[in-house]
């Protein structure tokens, strides 16, 4: 199936913290040099969201505030999709599991087969929908991503075995929060970080979300706070 090059794709993006109250670091890798998209920088494990994922059921939900705020300006019932998304990109890039142990009922769909042999299923409760970006006009790819935070005592087994990943990030690693601005990051990347560091102690979800808006117009800074926003 070929890919609309200037179609706007829907997408979930996984940053995950680990000894958040003592030395806070964060999971990345490098994209390839070839890749069409941000070849060789540092970034978080996603990607777009997969046609199935809409339909994967969930053994636990998002946080209802999350679920709010991922149901402002989109479209109606994504907050499954972006959720699954999320789950199944952080398992296909860093073989990490986010989910609880059990049995799927029925067919697997094709691109969660792997997962499900882990023997769990996707769980979203850990999920903490933090930043939205869309990318600006005029780049090879354009995503409307929404970046989920998720603390890594919500994985399941051993978060430094990464031997289930795909090739898609190379170089994965734990990277202590304060050096993560050394690496050769995308710009939105090191927007995001802001927002990570200011939510470090804090464990809840926030009740309103940034959201790095870029059109043919203008680059806007808005956020998600549960009220009607502006047509832009």
């Amino acid at each position: 199936m070929s890919i609309d090059k200037t179609a706007i794709r829907n997408a979930a993006t996984v940053i995950v913290l680990r000894d958040r109250m003592t030395n806070p670091a964060i999971l990345m890798g490098q994209r390839g040099a070839k890749a069409a998209f941000m070849p060789n920088k540092f970034v978080f494990p996603g990607g777009a969201l997969d046609p199935q994922d809409a339909d994967i059921p969930l053994a636990t939900p998002l946080p209802s505030v999350c679920h709010d705020r991922l149901a402002e300006k989109a479209p109606d019932g994504m907050q499954n999709a972006l959720a699954a998304a999320a789950v199944r990109e952080l398992w296909e890039e860093t073989g990490l599991v986010l989910g609880v142990p059990g049995d799927w009922a029925g067919d697997v769909p094709e691109d969660w087969q792997t997962f499900a042999k882990t023997g769990h299923l996707p769980a979203a409760e850990a999920l903490q929908f933090v930043f939205r970006a869309l990318t600006p006009p005029g780049r090879p790819r354009r995503f409307d991503a929404r970046f989920f935070l998720v603390d890594a005592s919500a994985i399941q087994g051993d978060i430094d075995d990464f031997t289930h990943a795909t090739d898609e990030l190379s170089h994965l690693q734990w990277i202590p929060l304060a050096e993560a601005r050394s690496f050769d990051l995308p710009f939105i990347t090191e927007v995001v970080l802001a927002e990570v560091e200011a939510r470090v102690t804090d464990l809840s979800p926030p009740d309103s979300v940034p959201y790095f808006l870029n059109n043919e117009e203008a680059s806007l800074f808005l956020r998600l706070r549960g009220y009607p926003m502006p047509d832009v």
